[in-house]
């Protein structure tokens, strides 16, 4: 797409790389495969994006003329011009066969990550974070277990999770992003937004932020957050430096439930915490690092209990 810098995302090429070898008749490892499937729901869409766009590349490849090779003969002088013989390109159809199946892959799903209007969507799994540079020096960069459709140099879509937006100011030509299906409208700024469900939380760092401009018209000033729950939102102050603190490896809670907490500590490190059912609610800062390290260290930064549970962490209040 003009404008747009597309990544592959970690994903995408394991989804290409698992693709490829699972078409090979002699692959085995069938429970591994099995096992990166169930390990993410994201991991099956993109498999299924690649298989259409293989099948799209066996069409393209049976199209191709089906040179048949010549029969055995004297083997033939080099031509002066230095072009290959008759009959090697029949001879390499199998690997040029591999090479343009590959390439196709590639450009295929390129397109088949593209969203409804034509923009390319980036997903970033548990733990990983993805920059994103816009044509116009605008960037977005990604936090983990999220997704973002780029709907051109001023326009995007989060459709869930949490990005940081800096924002080249152009009065002009406003920068609109659609967060699930609430619209904000900015002419230049620094902003973070995190979309959890109907949970809808936007701080501005620098700059200006018009939050649902045809309905409650909020105005976020640097140094103002506003956070949507319940269908209702509450404005109140922020610190500008702490905007997008995630990207230094810290988060942080606000009156949160143990739920919105697991939720979230999942999307950072990449580990699977859930909660115990009930009404405590928390506040405080916590370093990913050092609850990727060890999830027990979530007992003492925030006073609750933590036991391991089959391949995750159980969060319950004392």
């Amino acid at each position: 797409m003009s404008g747009t810098k597309t990544t592959l995302s970690p994903i995408r090429e394991q989804a290409i790389a698992w693709a490829a070898t699972t078409r090979d008749p002699d692959f085995a490892d069938w429970d591994g495969f099995t096992a990166w499937l169930e390990a993410d729901p994201a991991h099956a869409r993109a498999y299924d994006a690649v298989q259409f766009a293989l099948e799209d590349a066996d069409a393209v490849l049976a199209a191709l003329p089906q040179l048949v090779p010549e029969p055995e003969a004297e083997p033939e002088p080099a031509a002066a011009n230095d072009n290959p013989p008759s009959g090697w390109l029949a001879s390499r159809r199998a690997w040029l066969g591999g090479a343009v199946a590959a390439a196709l892959v590639l450009a295929l799903t390129s397109v088949l990550w593209l969203a409804p209007s034509g923009g390319a969507i980036h997903e970033t799994a548990p733990g990983e974070t993805l920059t994103i540079a816009l044509g116009d020096g605008s960037r977005v960069e990604l936090a983990g277990g999220s997704r973002l459709a780029v709907e051109g140099e001023r326009a995007a879509r989060l459709e869930a999770g949490q990005a940081l937006f800096t924002i080249r100011h152009d009065a002009a030509r406003p920068f609109v992003l659609d967060a699930g299906a609430t619209r904000l409208v900015d002419a230049g700024t620094v902003f973070d937004v995190r979309l959890a469900g109907e949970t809808l939380d936007v701080a501005v760092s620098e700059g200006a932020v018009v939050v649902a401009p045809d309905a409650q018209a909020i105005r976020l000033d640097a140094g103002m957050r506003a956070v949507r729950e319940g269908g209702r939102y509450r404005v109140a102050p922020v610190d500008p430096a702490g905007v997008g603190e995630w990207r230094r490896g810290r988060i942080s809670f606000e009156n949160a439930g143990l739920a919105e907490i697991a939720a979230e500590l999942s999307r950072a490190t990449g580990l699977v915490f859930t909660a115990e059912p009930g009404d405590t609610r928390l506040s405080g800062s916590i370093a990913v690092d050092a609850v990727r390290a060890d999830p027990r260290a979530l007992e003492a930064l925030l006073g609750v209990s933590v036991r391991p549970q089959g391949e995750g962490w159980v969060i319950a209040a004392r």
